[in-house]
């Protein structure tokens, strides 16, 4: 096979493989945008503050389950491959797209609307907590040692399509509609869109072919192996999990709280925020193919330590301008700034964690690793950031959650490459059994 045959296969395998982190990430951002809108129309409460942190609560819980899906899932992919793996977190996810998509609100349904939206909500986060580490993972066994970087950050990038696509048709949708037909049904409209595209995605992704890595293996670990593996290499687990907590807590700041953020907190117009969010969309596509190249040309290390520090260090002189000089401007100068830290990082991150996990159990161990961290931090940004304004009433008090997401990142960093120079203090990849 040529070079450029290789190239174009190689193509294909990450559109067809993203197009399901697409799916994924277009509902999350979706359902971050209308949070208030899908607080009140399946929640019953006595203020908009209430329904919104009900929503972002939901939200939130949902990443509760990541984790489990990480533990239940993750061995069927290392177990049975990535392509069949692939397949059936989408058909998880589809099934709570078409929940979200189609229930009745509370004036029709009473409780159980609210009850149906928390299941579907369970779902994707119980499907989501293997397909990033799936696709990441897929990438990173057809890239070579030289690209890997490069291609795995294709997986992020797939979700900033997906953001930009939800926040134009958001754009769109609150131009033909009136405030009052949006709040009432035309919040619908994007989630239905989406629906309608599943059975594309399912088509491309059943034209995956399965990795060379995995089919050439002779044997593969059983569920109980990999768990055991997974329990063995616990540090490896500890160290992932901080390390994504630098980059899902700056992915759910800029793109699913951002809406809210400039709408409800900054009080700009819904289109500003809306136009605010497509060129953070934009940026981070720009930015994370960018990061991973650099990771691949000048080393993880610098590419991750680098960030980090910045992000610390400017994260609350930042904010603090923002809000003391609040304008669609200045809002889009953060977050451009932050998209540039976000796309840098993650895409030096994403690589470095498939690198570390053992490879018997490169699926379970990402996707845990992932998904606690995004259990823990990212799922709860939006919360979090709420909270912290309404309780302080300091619209910059968002920052230290950033800042201790970064924290977390720049000494699992630090800890990961120090070990890389103590090769007797290293973990114990106990991979075989």
């Amino acid at each position: 096979m040529t070079d450029s045959t290789q190239s174009v296969s190689r193509f294909r395998s990450i559109i067809n493989v993203t197009s399901g982190n697409f799916l994924e990430q277009y509902d999350f951002f979706l359902f971050g945008f209308y949070a208030k809108d899908i607080g009140e129309t399946f929640f019953k409460s006595d203020s908009t503050y209430a329904a919104l942190m009900k929503t972002f609560l939901i939200f939130a819980v949902s990443f509760l389950m990541r984790p489990i899906g990480a533990l239940v899932l993750g061995p069927y992919v290392d177990r049975i491959g990535r392509r069949k793996g692939l397949m059936l977190t989408l058909s998880i996810m589809a099934f709570g797209s078409l929940i979200i998509a189609f229930t009745p609100g509370y004036n029709t349904m009473g409780i159980a609307a609210a009850f149906l939206i928390f299941v579907g909500r369970l779902a994707q986060g119980f499907s989501a907590g293997v397909e990033l580490g799936g696709v990441s993972v897929y990438l990173a066994e057809i890239a070579t040692d030289t690209n890997r970087g490069f291609i795995t950050s294709w997986q992020s990038a797939s979700q900033q399509i997906a953001v930009v696509f939800a926040a134009v048709l958001g754009f769109i949708v609150n131009m033909l509609f009136t405030a009052d037909q949006v709040a009432d049904w035309a919040w619908r409209i994007p989630f239905w869109v989406g629906c309608l595209i599943i059975p594309l995605i399912f088509f491309l992704r059943s034209n995956l072919k399965e990795t060379h890595d995995f089919s050439s293996r002779t044997e593969h670990p059983t569920t109980s192996q990999i768990l055991k593996t997974l329990l063995e290499n616990w540090k490896i687990v500890l160290v992932g999990m901080c390390m994504v907590a630098t980059t899902t807590t700056m992915f759910y700041f800029i793109t699913v709280y951002t809406p809210t953020y400039g709408k409800e907190v900054l009080h700009l117009s819904t289109s500003q925020s809306l136009i605010a969010t497509v060129m953070v969309g934009v940026t981070n596509f720009l930015f994370l193919p960018i990061g991973g190249h650099f990771s691949d040309r000048f080393g993880r290390k610098p590419v991750l330590l680098i960030t980090t520090l910045l992000m610390f260090v400017t994260a609350y002189p930042l904010l603090n301008w923002l809000t003391h000089s609040i304008s669609l401007g200045h809002l889009m100068m953060t977050l451009l700034w932050l998209s540039l830290l976000y796309g840098l990082y993650n895409g030096a991150m994403v690589p470095s964690l498939t690198e570390i996990m053992p490879r018997s159990v490169r699926t379970s161990g990402f996707s845990l690793a992932y998904s606690l961290a995004t259990s823990i931090f990212g799922g709860l940004t939006p919360v979090v950031a709420t909270f912290l304004v309404q309780e302080t009433g300091n619209k910059s008090m968002p920052a230290f959650w950033l800042m201790l997401s970064s924290f977390l990142g720049l000494c699992a960093a630090l800890y990961v490459f120090h070990i890389a120079k103590h090769p007797s203090k290293n973990f114990k990849f106990k991979q075989d059994h």
